[in-house]
């Protein structure tokens, strides 16, 4: 230590030639001597003076290091002030399940205003009806009204008692044997329409005849679509079996379906006294024909708010392993969602009835170029209306409650985010095995309907079949709705979070994988059949 003063003394004494020197400080000299004699004492005293900040983590560049000039004197603290930065990517918020929005409020006001007027018009013909037969029994309004009540309300009363029992029948059947169930409802619908078709032919009165081959036409068309889809029946078979399987772990929810069928029971009991007062009145038609479409509208409302609340019951427990409240999820359906249910309800079966049209269309192929552009034109347009309005939408305005359109748009664009995804639920035959379950209900309903009625007055077969046909297939419809709801979540849940362990068997994986492996664009579909071109001059 000695030798370092001796040292470092002489080159702090020296002066540079032609300049001024100045001698060091005594004070300075004391701060050296301090520092390499007393090293505890000065690194105390410069704590206790300069307190050492607490050691930090910073992504950014640090300050310049302090440096000690001759003397031992420091420089000032530099005057900016850095501050740790941790730079983290915030977790994406999660979606929020409660939302309090009314949704499609405008089709919710009209769907009240329309029920609110419907239902002074039925009150106003049921009062009529019975002030007639009760006030002037003798008239000829009256026995007409008597009679229609006594002749044409008890099989339709009937045919809605079977159909009740029909929905709810082919619901337990397809819970407990799912993978039977899909063939048994596509054959059946062929089969039953068919025998009920024969059976109004054999009437021999020219308005049944009329309609039974209408239903014999209908048959056949049904079965070559059982043949069309043989490919698709085994995955669809797979899926009802998965999709169905949470049911069992809520109790009670089925409720809303039930209340949903009881309600419809009630209202179409009225609605069938409605219609008897409504043939007096002026414009019977156009009347009728009213409060048919506004029976259609109400139904299928109905059928969609128990869609919405397994729905809601359902993609909870998928997407974020929740036991959802039913009474709750029924509440929100009833409220919030209702002006979804009503939007949907109007364009779901619209569109989906002229997209099949559309592809009926494509089916053919002719010489007629002008006439298949056409076709070709309003399939496109009607598959991009698809991506703005369609039945998977239900799963989103259940859970998050969004409105129809921004539901029909995520749950598409969610498809599409997985590679097949859209083939695949296109090609879903759920709907169609869910519609042919009304259509077979509807038939037998006409078979008892029809019967009762020709056994006791004749010239009301015809009219009464039709009802019941309607009224049996709206009814079943409404039962329908858990196993349709279910699938729904089973396909949009997927494809929102396809690595829950909830899927881990998933057959959406194993048909999705074998399409990559394949190279394929459908669901193992047989190519759909197509007219040849006629070329002329062709030997």
């Amino acid at each position: 230590m000695g030798a370092a003063d001796n040292n470092a003394a002489p080159r702090q004494g020296q002066q540079p030639e032609g300049g001024r020197g100045r001698a060091p400080a005594p004070e300075q000299r004391e701060v050296k001597v301090m520092v390499v004699d007393e090293p505890a004492a000065a690194v105390s005293r410069l704590q206790a003076q300069r307190p050492v900040a607490p050691l930090q983590v910073t992504t950014q560049a640090p300050p310049p290091p302090m440096s000690v000039a001759s003397g031992g004197a420091d420089l000032p603290p530099p005057a900016a002030t850095y501050q740790p930065v941790m730079q983290q990517t915030p977790p994406q918020p999660l979606a929020s399940l409660n939302s309090r929005v009314y949704t499609n409020q405008i089709t919710l006001c009209l769907f009240l205003l329309q029920l609110a007027a419907v239902g002074l018009a039925v009150g106003f013909f049921v009062y009529r009806a019975v002030k007639d037969i009760v006030q002037d029994p003798r008239s000829r309004n009256a026995r007409r009204e008597e009679s229609l009540l006594r002749r044409w309300l008890p099989p339709v009363e009937g045919a809605v008692a079977l159909s009740i029992v029909l929905a709810f029948a082919w619901q337990k059947a397809v819970r407990a044997w799912p993978r039977a169930m899909v063939r048994v409802i596509l054959w059946s619908a062929f089969g039953v329409m068919l025998a009920v078709g024969s059976l109004l032919m054999c009437f021999s009165m020219p308005a049944t005849v009329g309609l039974g081959v209408a239903m014999v036409v209908f048959s056949i068309g049904t079965g070559l679509y059982a043949c069309w889809v043989t490919r698709r029946v085994r995955f669809t078979a797979r899926v009802f079996e998965k999709a169905v399987q949470p049911v069992d772990k809520f109790r009670g929810l089925n409720g809303p379906a039930y209340l949903m069928v009881a309600a419809g029971f009630v209202w179409i009991s009225v609605w069938c006294v409605a219609v008897i007062g409504a043939v007096n009145f002026r414009f019977p038609g156009l009347t009728i024909l009213a409060l048919v479409v506004s029976l259609a509208w109400t139904a299928e409302v109905m059928r969609n708010v128990a869609n919405l609340t397994a729905s809601r019951v359902i993609a909870l427990y998928y997407l974020r392993g929740m036991q959802s409240s039913v009474q709750f999820s029924f509440q929100r359906a009833l409220t919030y969602n209702l002006g979804s249910a009503c939007l949907g309800s109007l364009f779901v079966p619209t569109i989906e009835a002229l997209r099949i049209l559309a592809r009926g269309l494509n089916l053919l192929e002719g010489e007629d170029e002008f006439m298949f552009s056409c076709a070709h034109c309003c399939l496109n347009v009607m598959n991009a209306v698809f991506e703005f309005g369609n039945s998977w939408a239900f799963v989103h305005i259940a859970a998050y409650g969004r409105g129809f359109v921004q539901a029909s748009r995520s749950t598409w664009n969610q498809f599409e985010g997985q590679p097949g995804m859209p083939a695949l639920a296109d090609a879903d035959i759920t709907s169609s095995v869910c519609f042919l379950t009304g259509v077979t209900s509807g038939a037998l309903c006409v078979a008892l309907a029809g019967s009762w009625t020709f056994m006791t007055h004749k010239q009301y077969t015809a009219t009464v079949s039709l009802m019941a046909f309607y009224v049996g297939y709206l009814m079943t419809r409404i039962g329908m709705a858990l196993p349709q709801a279910c699938v729904g979540c089973y396909y949009v849940c997927y494809a929102e979070n396809p690595r829950s362990r909830l899927f881990e068997d998933s057959p959406i994986r194993d048909r999705l994988e074998k399409m990559k492996e394949d190279g394929e664009d459908a669901v193992g579909v047989a190519p759909t059949p197509r007219f040849p071109h006629q070329h002329v001059g062709a030997a």
